[in-house]
């Protein structure tokens, strides 16, 4: 009597029991798929009557609803924001069905700008990369781009001064905002930390990276560039050199990471805002953007914030910045908490318009998620 292997028992006890969720895994995959195509079709009817009315095909305010109440029902083990990335995803695919959106960016290719448009919108729109803040505004004013995207504030740099400059004249509006974690990695085509002789990035991230570079890269040469997405395409045609960047520019220049999440600040974050010419409903967890002048006089600024201590909204940003208008003037760029059509937000608005020598609402919007 042959002796029964007692190794080859296991494999086969194991491979039972994989075959048993693999075929489970396989058929709800089916169930998934067929359910995708459900919902992409009615999408498609939500398309066809959208634009008979003439409606927009993005719906930021619809998204955001979406998004948060597939958060609020999760149950894991996925995590939130594995959860609505997918969804983000799947609505994408959706909506370019009914539209291919045109969305402009900073870029080039790679940049983390370029992330905070996949972030918001998906893969399945063609990203437009622009030379400068400048030719963005232009190329969504323009009707080059159906949206444009740009940064507005770092966590540790500061309001960046041009995107705000600009919104005090531009016709466009905020459509939405994106909060994105800066996580720089070490890109290189090498596979060794100590092969790395050069290092190529932005001067920011290259500061943003000091102690970690100091630290496991000390006799490195830092070579700032224009971008990092300029930084991972030097990095992929030289020997011995590497670039800091994010995730995109690594799959893009076709560079493997060396080092994940270098930064020295892990909570560095920039915020974007997504600009349109769509007024957008509220969402039901809103934030709404103005900018605004005080007379020149004592107490003028508190006289402005007055109204909305006292019908309860809240400010979650207050920033001056010199106008372009005289010397020592300034303008003061404020965010609340609600939407311009929450009763609180309105009644505070219509007291403000009454006494700013000017005031220009810049938006109300879906705040992101996270």
């Amino acid at each position: 009597m042959a002796e029964r292997d007692p190794g080859g028992s296991r494999i086969d006890d194991l491979e039972s029991k994989l075959r048993v969720h693999r075929d489970a895994i396989d058929a709800l995959d089916r169930g998934m798929l067929e359910r995708l195509n459900e919902r992409a079709a009615h999408a498609k009817a939500i398309g066809a009557l959208k634009a008979g009315s003439g409606g927009p095909a993005y719906r930021p305010e619809r998204e955001a609803q979406v998004l948060a109440r597939l958060a609020a029902h999760n149950m894991g083990p996925l995590s939130n924001e594995a959860v609505t990335g997918v969804f983000r995803q799947v609505m994408s695919a959706c909506l370019a069905l009914e539209q291919t959106l045109r969305v402009a960016y900073l870029g080039p290719a790679g940049t983390f700008s370029h992330a905070a448009v996949a972030r918001q919108f998906g893969q399945f729109v063609d990203a437009v990369p622009c030379a400068t803040i400048d030719e963005i505004f232009r190329a969504g004013e323009g009707g080059q781009a159906d949206y444009a995207v740009v940064p507005v504030e770092n966590s540790t740099e500061g309001a960046v001064g041009r995107t705000l400059d600009l919104m005090c004249t531009t016709e466009l509006s905020i459509c939405g905002e994106i909060n994105l974690r800066v996580q720089q990695n070490l890109l290189s085509n090498g596979s060794a930390l100590d092969g790395v002789v050069r290092v190529y990035s932005h001067a920011q991230s290259l500061a943003q990276c000091a102690q970690w570079l100091s630290r496991h890269l000390p006799g490195a040469e830092r070579v700032p560039v224009s971008s990092n997405a300029e930084a991972a395409r030097l990095a992929a045609l030289e020997e011995g050199a590497g670039a800091i960047a994010g995730d995109i520019a690594a799959s893009i220049y076709g560079l493997g990471v060396l080092a994940a999440h270098i930064e020295d600040e892990p909570n560095n974050t920039t915020r974007f805002w997504v600009l349109g010419r769509q007024v957008v409903a509220a969402s039901g967890s809103d934030k709404t953007s103005l900018v605004m002048s005080a007379p020149n006089r004592p107490g003028a600024v508190h006289a402005l914030l007055e109204p909305f201590a006292r019908y309860g909204v809240s400010m979650t940003r207050f920033e001056s910045r010199p106008a372009r208008t005289g010397l020592w003037e300034y303008l003061f760029f404020v965010d609340l908490s609600g939407h311009r059509d929450d009763a609180p937000v309105a009644a505070a608005l219509r007291e403000l318009a009454a006494t700013a020598p000017f005031l220009k609402l810049l938006g109300s919007y879906p705040a992101a998620l996270g």
